[in-house]
């Protein structure tokens, strides 16, 4: 139906925060890798978009979601964007989020390895 709605409407958001946070200079380890997040959402609904074209759940014609015709199957189809869409949203975000935060973790382990021990020289006597 139009579950994909919803994940592209945070693609669309998380985009317009990571241009604005590039613009402003601000960085962070999450706003470095938000590319990620953007790239998973657009991809994704891309892809659920095609599948609701190829199914001729959206037409090229108004209302363009065939389940938007009458008032019962446009309160089906915002049940559905309310419960799948959201929820693919959620778990695409977490997602994200689990990525960052191993990236990080990785990432501060790799440059502690990368420290050189600072060695004593103690005489024998």
């Amino acid at each position: 139906m139009a579950c994909f709605l919803v994940p592209t409407g945070e693609a669309i958001v998380t985009t317009v925060i990571k241009a604005v946070a590039d613009k402003k200079g601000i960085e962070s380890p999450f706003i470095k890798r938000m590319n990620w997040l953007n790239n998973m959402l657009w991809g994704g609904s891309a892809l659920l978009a095609f599948e609701h074209v190829w199914h001729g759940e959206v037409t090229p014609w108004f209302p363009f979601l065939t389940n938007a015709a009458t008032p019962e199957q446009a309160s089906e189809m915002l049940r559905e964007m309310a419960t799948s869409g959201v929820a693919m949203a959620v778990l695409v975000t977490l997602a994200w989020i689990a990525m960052v935060s191993i990236s990080i973790t990785i990432s501060k382990k790799s440059i502690k390895a990368e420290k050189p021990s600072v060695v004593t020289d103690k005489k024998e006597t």
